[in-house]
């Protein structure tokens, strides 16, 4: 089997999209030469082929329009085997909708004949992670408007890829109602909006996130406490995971988790501290790759896809 670490191919035009909860981004590469694009998703659509031609016309912008060799495709949703949305709480019209199918459609010529390939968001994000530090067993946990994340282990994405819900772990019994219908999930405690919606109580008034960060960097008790009870969820939640499987690093990104100051040391030192005797402690890191990671990730699974093609 084609180690996903190791993937790579040769000349040929490759397409990544990033389909996340708040952005849609894409990434197209021809030889050594790279053309990348963003986009806000516009308010909530009830047709998912209006969120479908935001993501056409961002490949438009790309410019290359030579035939791809493959394509990869990073999903916030959760996607089956047959390219179906099953599940998407931020965009619920896209449930039932055939990604794969959309795709070919829209985006034609440019595709026709390459093999699409969607996965899990978190998952791909472990995966361009594990590559650019060069550690077979890492761990990812993308903190944004949830929290998403994957597992890469000898070198494999975790269960080929599927979705690792890092986020559903329960780590506050009876807290905050989460969008899966369960209390106390991860996602539900240390996302951006939950952070947020904890900063706004304590400080009496509604926070953005540039306020917590500016108020953090100045050392703003309120901002500080928000930010430290983030970072003792997301430990609880790596603990939990290392007495499971041994990640030699832990990587945190997405754009709160990135933005967060403090958050990073904080989980890491919380991690420390709960750390059993005898059992390894992993490195706990910012994301190498920053907010892209995921996008990066897609072109390494459409690189991968191109592979087992030709391998048959």
């Amino acid at each position: 089997m084609t180690s996903f670490l190791a993937s790579g191919a040769g000349s040929g035009t490759y397409l990544g999209i990033d389909i996340g909860g708040t952005k849609v981004a894409a990434r197209m590469e021809v030889g050594n030469a790279a053309y990348e694009a963003e986009a806000r998703w516009p308010p909530y659509a009830p047709d998912p082929e209006r969120d479908l031609a935001v993501i056409g016309d961002l490949v438009e912008r790309l410019g290359p329009r030579d035939r791809c060799a493959a394509v990869g495709v990073s999903s916030a949703a959760t996607v089956d085997g047959g390219g179906r949305v099953v599940a998407w709480p931020n965009r619920p019209s896209w449930i039932g909708f055939d990604l794969v199918a959309a795709l070919r459609c829209r985006l034609g010529t440019l595709i026709d004949g390459a093999p699409v390939r969607v996965a899990d968001d978190g998952g791909l994000a472990a995966l361009a992670e594990a590559r650019a530090c060069g550690c077979p067993d890492l761990a990812f946990l993308g903190v944004g408007t949830g929290v998403g994340g994957g597992l890469v282990l000898d070198g494999e994405p975790f269960a080929g890829g599927a979705a690792v819900e890092l986020g559903h772990m329960v780590v506050h019994p009876g807290g905050p109602a989460c969008s899966c219908g369960r209390d106390g999930c991860l996602q539900a405690t240390a996302s951006g909006p939950a952070t947020l919606r904890r900063a706004a109580a304590r400080r009496g008034g509604t926070v953005t996130a540039e306020d917590l960060v500016s108020a953090a960097v100045r050392g703003e008790d309120w901002a500080a406490a928000t930010i430290a009870e983030t970072a003792t969820a997301l430990a609880f939640a790596v603990v939990s995971l290392t007495e499971i499987v041994r990640p030699r690093r832990v990587h945190i990104g997405g754009g709160f988790g990135a933005a967060a100051p403090g958050l990073v040391p904080g989980v890491a030192a919380h991690v420390a501290a709960l750390a059993r005797t005898g059992r390894p402690v992993p490195v706990v890191a910012p994301a190498a790759l920053g907010p892209r990671a995921s996008l990066l990730g897609a072109l390494l699974h459409a690189r991968n896809a191109q592979l087992q093609e030709v391998a048959g």
